[in-house]
């Protein structure tokens, strides 16, 4: 696995646990969860283009009239 061992995998979790104490890694691990999900969806998305008639740069044509 990426050339990590079980005991470098257990170095670094006791240093994450040392730094951030254990009432934050919940919140850490929820955090990163919801990042990599959002991520995930991000890139499997088709990107959404409005192509709705009538639309200028956000503005709709009764927006146009009444400036």
């Amino acid at each position: 696995m990426f050339g990590i061992g079980i005991q470098e995998l257990l170095v670094v979790l006791v240093l994450v646990l040392l730094v951030f104490g254990a009432n934050k890694l919940p919140e850490i691990g929820g955090g990163l969860g919801r990042a990599i999900r959002n991520f995930k969806r991000a890139t499997s998305e088709p990107d959404e283009i409005d192509i709705t008639p009538g639309k200028k740069n956000g503005k709709t044509d009764k927006d146009d009239k009444q400036a």
